[in-house]
């Protein structure tokens, strides 16, 4: 009888020790398992504040250059033809600057990604050449610039719309 107890508390302390090594194993897994999850979480959570970040401040500068465009047509309205040339200038160096600000931001979004948003934030960046063009030919006296001027900021600013909608949508995938 002797040895069935023994053999009875072996077996039963080798259950136990079974027992527990199983548990500790699946309570080590299922934590790994949310570590890693909360990590994936707060990694994607860093590049979305990222990108926002990048995003925000390109519409901002593309807002800031829509508004100058918008001085530009007021300007090219004025009546004295002194005062008209040196507000076009002082719009022109005004608007280099901005382009300055915007072609870093471009630069950044290129950076944080994804590229069909770098894309769109370069094509932003590209469309405003058609308006720098339009007004060195204002400040040159050329007949219609005024008008090319004009023309070329809805294309401007559906670059900004694109721009825009590709960055929610880039947003809310890392969301996801």
């Amino acid at each position: 009888m002797g040895d069935s107890t023994l053999w009875v508390a072996a077996l039963t302390a080798g259950t136990a020790v079974l027992a527990s090594w199983v548990t500790s194993r699946g309570t080590y897994r299922a934590a790994r398992i949310q570590a890693d999850a909360a990590a994936a979480t707060v990694q994607a959570d860093r590049l979305r504040a990222t990108r926002r970040s990048a995003y925000v401040d390109v519409i901002e500068q593309a807002q800031r250059m829509g508004d100058l465009y918008w001085k530009v047509t007021d300007a090219d309205r004025v009546q004295d033809p002194d005062e008209r040339l040196a507000a076009l200038r002082d719009l022109r160096i005004r608007l280099q600057g901005e382009y300055a600000v915007l072609r870093q931001r471009v630069w950044v979004v290129d950076l944080e990604g994804p590229a069909e948003v770098a894309a769109a934030a370069d094509r932003l960046r590209l469309a405003t050449g058609d308006n720098w063009r339009a007004l060195r030919a204002m400040i040159e006296g050329e007949e219609g610039a005024g008008q090319r001027f004009d023309d070329c900021y809805r294309p401007f600013w559906e670059s900004v719309v694109t721009f825009v909608g590709l960055a929610r949508t880039a947003l809310h995938e890392t969301r996801t």
